[in-house]
């Protein structure tokens, strides 16, 4: 029984072989009787073409000798010409369709025959097309692809071996530009591929697979990096990180009345390769860029020194040197002095413009009026004048919070200012008359200065009234100011003593002279010699006592003179 069914089994497997091959036989005659007709019909069109200017020339010589008699004009006649060939065209085509017709229909019926011979079961039909059906759904959800690994780590999948190369190539030559290291080279060693069928969906791309072997490598990273006035000050690879310093950089300096910020620097933010440990935090480089690049520098006085020499050893203006020095007297200069010829340079310079609004004082102008009764130089307030009060706008440039420049955009005239009025002497001034100014009323060594000191000689008072002055027995003593001779002479403690009242509140003392040469009434000008150096009175040497009265009290002398 078992082998009438294997037999059965084989039999049918044959029959279907059988009937399969002359299916494919079918096709393949069909093919040929296809070709062999194209050829065929080919062969006709050409030998009609060929035919065809044979007949257009008995057809003209036929139209000639006919004369043509429906028209004697020769565009006619070959227009004519041209509607008698049409029926004849129009058969023919419509003779090689209706052949076509029935060659197509011949071969349908002759493959239905074959296919119904078939009779192929349904249920092997239906597996047959799920297996087709299945086969289409792997190919289109897998493929082969190439797995790349470095140092036995899996990065991605890539299409094939030439992406590897290309990536390899393009990272070590981002490498080298960015590291500046002409021989760098990837150790090829340490890269794996190997081909396996994969998901289509986790091949990646040749620019992933050069993004991960960056990161595996660890030589250089891909962020965005900060440049001042073209030298690269700071890298970060997040990304928006370093705008946002600036800005913050900014707001530390913008008030509700700026109008623009902005830095004096050139700024420019990259986004590129660097070196990995040039990467830095977002703190450092907040505090980096709110520091200084260069600190300040100082120089210390030594002999010989001047102000103009230091300034042009640091390529600095004596102006230059002097604002960065407030408080140093241009006309002095110690040993030891420390001064600053360079001041710390920020790397960011923020430059504020602001709005400004101020009511303002307008000065009052001047006008004099000639007084005879009155000497040249003096003059006196008729009617005082009144400053007027301005709105002023303006625009007020910072630099780093420092107020480096102001604009004024609009003024507003508030209320207007009122002219003064003074009498001027134009009397000629006596040579005697005071200056209001005082000069050294003799040269020498300053041995005792104005105040409280110790008592070297009995009945001496312990508060020094003046300040003293030594030189040599007879030295000049001249007046410090022009003026009245009030008294000359001796007192007591003084010794022999001139007085001078300068008419203004002040009075002048001069005493221990050897001898006087004014007396008491005369007017003296400044400069004139009214005695000579001595030592009468309490006095432990020839000096000058000297000392300035003001409305009835001594005052230092030091604060006074020229």
């Amino acid at each position: 029984m078992n082998s009438q069914i294997r037999k059965k089994k084989s039999d049918t497997v044959r029959e279907w072989a059988q009937k399969f091959i002359k299916i494919c036989a079918l096709l393949l005659s069909c093919a040929g009787k296809g070709l062999a007709r194209l050829g065929r019909r080919l062969g006709a069109i050409l030998r009609g073409a060929a035919a065809l200017p044979g007949r257009v020339r008995g057809a003209l010589t036929e139209r000639r000798d006919a004369r043509f008699p429906e028209s004697d004009y020769g565009l006619v006649q070959r227009v004519l010409f041209l509607r008698g060939m049409l029926p004849r065209l129009s058969g023919l085509f419509s003779e090689g369709l209706l052949r076509r017709r029935k060659r197509s229909a011949q071969d349908t019926g002759q493959i239905r025959g074959w296919l119904e011979e078939l009779r192929i079961h349904p249920a092997v039909f239906l597996l047959v097309s799920m297996a087709v059906a299945a086969a289409a759904v792997v190919l289109s959800l897998y493929t082969v692809g190439t797995a790349v690994s470095y140092d036995g780590q899996e990065l991605c999948v890539v299409a094939g071996k030439g992406d590897v190369d290309r990536a390899v190539t393009w990272v070590e030559s981002v490498t080298r530009q960015t590291l500046l290291t002409p021989g760098y080279k990837v150790d090829a060693e340490r890269i794996e591929t190997a081909r396996k069928l994969v998901s289509r969906r986790s091949v990646t791309s040749r620019e992933t697979l050069q993004n991960d072997l960056i990161d595996r490598i660890g030589l250089i990273d891909y962020g965005c990096v900060l440049y001042v006035d073209g030298e690269a000050v700071a890298a970060t690879p997040y990304s928006g990180a370093l705008e946002e310093l600036l800005s913050q950089l900014k707001m530390g300096y913008i008030t509700e009345n700026t109008v623009e910020c902005s830095f004096v620097e050139t700024t420019e933010i990259r986004q590129e390769y660097v070196a990995r440990d040039s990467m830095m935090n977002l703190g450092y480089i907040a505090e980096l860029i709110n520091d200084t690049r260069q600190g300040e520098v100082t120089y210390t006085v030594v002999a010989g020194d001047t102000y103009y020499g230091i300034a042009e050893k640091y390529g600095l203006t004596l102006s230059q040197l002097l604002d960065m020095n407030a408080g140093y007297d241009v006309n002095m200069l110690h040993v030891g002095d420390e001064l600053t010829v360079s001041r710390a340079v920020p790397y960011l310079t923020v430059v504020d413009v602001e709005r400004q609004s101020a009511v303002m004082d307008v000065p009052y102008q001047v006008s004099y009026q000639d007084d005879p009764n009155m000497y040249q130089g003096d003059s006196k307030v008729l009617s005082p004048g009144q400053y007027g009060k301005e709105d002023v706008t303006s625009n007020v440039t910072y630099v780093n919070g420092e107020e480096r420049g102001r604009q004024v955009v609009a003024r507003a005239m508030l209320v207007q200012p009122v002219t003064e009025i003074q009498a001027r002497g134009t009397k000629e001034r006596p040579y005697w008359l005071a200056t209001g100014y005082f000069r050294w009323p003799c040269s020498g060594v300053l041995t005792s200065r104005f105040g409280y000191r110790a008592i070297p000689i009995a009945g001496a008072s312990p508060f020094h009234k003046g300040i003293d002055i030594g030189n040599g027995y007879g030295t000049a003593i001249c007046a410090s100011d022009g003026g009245t001779v009030e008294y000359s002479g001796w007192q007591s403690g003084y010794g022999y003593l001139v007085i001078i009242d300068h008419g203004n509140g002040y009075k002048t003392y001069y005493g221990h002279n050897s001898s006087l040469l004014v007396s008491r009434g005369d007017h003296v000008y400044p400069g004139q010699q009214i005695a000579r150096m001595g030592s009468t009175g309490l006095s432990t040497g020839n000096h000058c006592h000297f000392g300035i009265m003001l409305n009835g009290t001594f005052v230092n002398p030091l604060n006074y003179l020229r």
